[in-house]
């Protein structure tokens, strides 16, 4: 770990009391107070681990400690921080001490160990797969809600890439000189339905100039609150939203263009629509931004549905309630189609809707009983 004269100021700065940062400090390095304003411990292995010490001051008696030491450190956010304690990496006088919230007092000596970096190539897993076709070139599968795609602090395992790993095996010729699937699309984690990963190069380039270029057929099905219109488009450049920058929205200025194509297959009490959505082009969010900008959020979308629509007072109370708590966005991609990029083949895939969105639908339809 190289160790900055920015770090330092940051993290005393974040403080906000004197004499309360000990020292930072890896094997075989510098203390803090003994630092020069050069870059310290070069030669130090990247995966030494780092150690965080503080005694804890009469101002901060009473925080947390996850939040002390974040606001004190600078450079590891609370959750990480929260993470590490959870995982045994802090003492308190020498004790672990695994509750990220314990108020801390006048006198407490901590230490917060980093341990070395994983290794950052996703591990293979034995995870099922509902693979609807595959070749020497790529895989066809139907992705179950909750399944989110690509590893990320968070979720480093249990994802589609380890299990493409797992189901692949060691003679997987993988992507880019690396035992990797091409992932050349994604679903957000709770989207259910059909997607393409690439297995070999040729595979890999051609799916994402099929994508790049918008050839791709792909059609999805949602449920939307309200009456949407027999057919239409939604247009609007679609960029991260101003006030909250986890969610995307439609942008006057810094967006990417966006073109959604709708065709209206139901509606149930006049309250809720099954919807054919077409995407013309592939932004973040892009169905759930168009139909949520457009009065129509989808149900059970936990990000752009803020509010109990007006549309679900027309439901009945007991299809209303089950509507309401669906514990997910109501999106599934039915439909795939592309040109095979080694036979030229056309191809085309459809994934039957989920058992909780069927489940969701019989009730509106009247066809269950809640």
């Amino acid at each position: 770990m190289i160790i900055t004269p920015m770090m330092m100021t940051a993290a005393t700065r974040a403080l906000g009391v004197r004499g309360g940062f000990d020292s930072l400090f890896c094997p075989g390095s510098t203390r803090l107070g003994d630092m020069s304003d050069s870059l310290i411990s070069d030669s130090l292995p990247a995966d030494a681990p780092a150690l965080f010490s503080f005694t804890i001051t009469h101002e901060q008696t009473g925080q947390r400690a996850d939040r002390m030491l974040a606001d004190a450190i600078g450079t590891l956010s609370r959750s990480r921080v929260k993470a590490l304690i959870e995982t045994g990496h802090l003492t308190c006088n020498g004790t672990p001490r695994r509750d990220p919230a314990f108020a801390l007092r006048e006198g407490m000596r901590l230490e917060l160990r980093l341990p070395p970096p994983e290794p950052a190539r996703p591990q293979a897993e034995s995870i099922p797969l509902d693979i609807l076709f595959e070749d020497r070139d790529l895989i066809v599968l139907d992705k179950p809600a909750g399944l989110v795609v690509h590893p990320a602090p968070g979720n480093e395992t249990g994802t589609l890439v380890n299990a493409l790993l797992g189901h692949c095996g060691p003679d997987f010729e993988g992507i880019g000189g690396e035992k990797r699937p091409g992932i050349v699309h994604r679903l957000d984690k709770d989207t259910s339905g059909v997607m393409v990963v690439a297995k070999t190069p040729l595979a890999h380039e051609a799916l994402s100039e099929a994508f790049a270029n918008r050839t791709m057929e792909r059609a999805y099905l949602a449920l939307a609150w309200g009456l949407l219109p027999p057919s239409g488009e939604f247009e609007g450049a679609i960029g991260r939203d101003r006030k909250d920058r986890k969610r995307m929205a439609v942008v006057s200025q810094g967006g990417k263009h966006a073109l959604t194509r709708f065709t209206t297959k139901e509606t149930f009490h006049a309250g809720v629509s099954l919807v054919e959505c077409r995407l013309a082009t592939g932004r973040t969010h892009q169905i759930r931004v168009h139909l949520s900008h457009n009065g129509h959020p989808l149900l059970g979308d936990p990000v752009y549905l803020r509010r109990v629509p007006a549309a679900a007072r027309k439901l009945p109370v007991d299809v209303r309630h089950q509507a309401l708590d669906f514990p997910r966005q109501a999106l599934h991609a039915a439909t795939l189609g592309f040109i095979h990029p080694r036979t030229e083949e056309f191809l085309r895939f459809e994934a039957p809707l989920p058992e909780d969105f069927q489940t969701l639908m019989n009730a509106l339809s009247g066809e269950q009983s809640i």
